[in-house]
């Protein structure tokens, strides 16, 4: 970070308690900076009335205590900005909706879009010239070449050192604006370093576990909050290759593409591979590795450029959360839609997964088409 483009604005950081935003209030503070520290609540229950909050925010406390602790240590202001109902009613609105369709969404990338950068923004964000979070993601100006504004660049959202923690799959549906406005001051270091600051400056949420839940929602299982909406609906699990039943399932949406774990069957390993969401059919194929769950060939639609610039033809690629990185071909179909070609068959590709497009170097993040199979 350059000390002379950041002096004069306006920074507000996104401070959850975790150990990566408390490094990153260090990070600003050690350049003599005091950035306003907002602390997001939000909660699983669409009427906090209902009581359903406790239980299903129950590491707010903690976090909030973190939070405070670390704003304290650096001397920075630490508000918190209640987007609880925004939370309900656009990412768990958008989550139940794909996944009653018998997709597979990801919440996290939404909240990223709606939450962080979007209601933040809408309440307390437009008062700053920058919104500072601890993803681990970097950017990178671009000079536009021949544009009549000598100093007009073209920001684009960039990779970590990281190849783990890396977190530009989750940003891939922000718009431009949000991306003007972000920075993220730890993207350019791996976890470990980032862990080892956080020792070296005593901080408090130093040894504090990653979340693993849903965005902010911490602890919470992924299958409980589908639950906690929309039920059970038990169905037959029925093996593609034969039509043989060999089981039921407790509804479609606890169940993705690919998924080969948690099945609960005898006769395994099972592999799920197709949906008849109206049947309510769950289909598994047999085996150690089926070439039924996979693809190198698929659609995309909706393809959400972040900055306007649309992919060329040869691109890498992730529809999960991976290190790695797929090298693929694309062929442009019009209106945002693209059809895929990888170079190598890709395990578990699920309509309503997103599929993140890079250069060909993985370095640049283009953004994401939502997967159509």
């Amino acid at each position: 970070m350059n000390i002379n483009e950041l002096e004069d604005k306006r920074i507000a950081v996104l401070l959850s308690g975790g150990v990566d935003s408390s490094v990153v209030v260090y990070e600003l503070a050690r350049l003599g900076l005091h950035p306003d520290c907002f602390y997001i609540k939000i909660g699983a229950s669409p009427d906090p009335s209902e009581g359903g909050e406790n239980e299903w925010d129950c590491s707010m406390e903690e976090d909030l205590e973190m939070a405070t602790a670390v704003a304290a240590k650096y001397g920075c202001r630490l508000e918190v900005v209640d987007c609880h109902r925004e939370y309900w009613e656009q990412v768990t609105k958008y989550t139940m909706d794909k996944v009653r369709a018998g997709l597979t969404p990801n919440p996290d990338v939404m909240c990223n879009r709606l939450i962080k950068f979007g209601a933040f923004h809408e309440k307390r964000g437009h008062d700053y010239d920058l919104i500072a979070t601890g993803h681990y993601a970097t950017t990178e100006d671009e000079k536009i070449v021949n544009c009549k504004l000598s100093n007009r660049k073209l920001k684009w959202l960039c990779t970590s050192p990281d190849p783990v923690k890396d977190q530009t799959d989750f940003l891939a549906q922000i718009y431009g604006w949000q991306l003007e406005k972000a920075i993220f001051p730890i993207g350019h270091y791996v976890k470990d370093e980032v862990r080892q600051i956080a020792e070296r400056e005593h901080l408090v949420s130093a040894r504090r576990r990653d979340s693993q839940g849903i965005c902010f929602l911490g602890k919470i299982n992924y299958n409980d909050y589908i639950r906690r909406y929309l039920g059970e609906q038990p169905g037959d699990v029925i093996e593609l290759e034969t039509g043989r039943r060999i089981g039921e399932h407790r509804g479609l949406w606890f169940h993705t593409i690919g998924q080969r774990k948690g099945m609960g069957f005898s006769g395994g390993p099972w592999f799920v591979v197709k949906k008849d969401v109206a049947a309510n059919i769950l289909y598994v194929s047999h085996g150690y590795d089926p070439q039924t769950a996979y693809k190198q060939q698929f659609p995309i639609h909706d393809f959400h450029s972040i900055n306007g610039q649309m992919p060329g033809e040869r691109v890498t690629l992730k529809i999960r959360h991976t290190p790695e990185y797929l090298p693929a071909r694309l062929e442009a179909q019009g209106d945002g839609r693209f059809l895929v070609h990888a170079d190598a068959p890709i395990h578990g590709v699920a309509p309503g997964q997103f599929c993140v497009v890079y250069d060909d170097r993985h370095h640049r993040c283009y953004g994401s088409g939502e997967i159509t199979v």
